[in-house]
This record gives C-alpha cells, structure tokens and sequence, in this order.
C-alpha cells in the first residue's frame, strides 16, 4: 500500500533516508527536516554514485525529488 510523501517524511524525521534526485545523483543523509513543499535538509549528507563524496548539511528543494526511500 502506498504511504502519502507527508506521512513518510514524518514517519521518518531523523532517520537515515536515500534521495534519487532528477540529474540521477543519489544522496543519503538524517532527514532532519522538510517543509509543505517536500523541501528537505538531510545532515550527514553523501553522494553516492559515479562520484562519491561527503557534503555535511544540504538542503534539498522538493520539486528536484524523484523517489525517497529508507533506509
């Protein structure tokens, strides 16, 4: 069954989360907030992929999100 994107990014504040972004870079971090537009700040931030790399706190717009899963 799926879960609506609120409750998921509630049900999963401070946990570790997986983003795949539209330019195919995929990050993982704490979801340590996000706002009414799925606008996210992950702490302990990495790129994985073809370059992989630490970048701290990022914050993440919404609209940039394909998928979000836990880990």
């Amino acid at each position: 069954m799926a879960t609506l994107p609120m409750k998921m990014l509630e049900e999963n504040l401070n946990k570790k989360v997986s983003l795949l972004l539209k330019d195919n870079r995929m990050l993982e971090g704490t979801l340590s907030g996000y706002d009414e537009y799925m606008n996210m700040t992950l702490d302990n931030a990495e790129e994985n992929g073809e370059v992989q790399r630490k970048l701290g706190k990022v914050v993440i717009r919404g609209s940039n999100v394909v998928r979000i899963t836990t880990k």
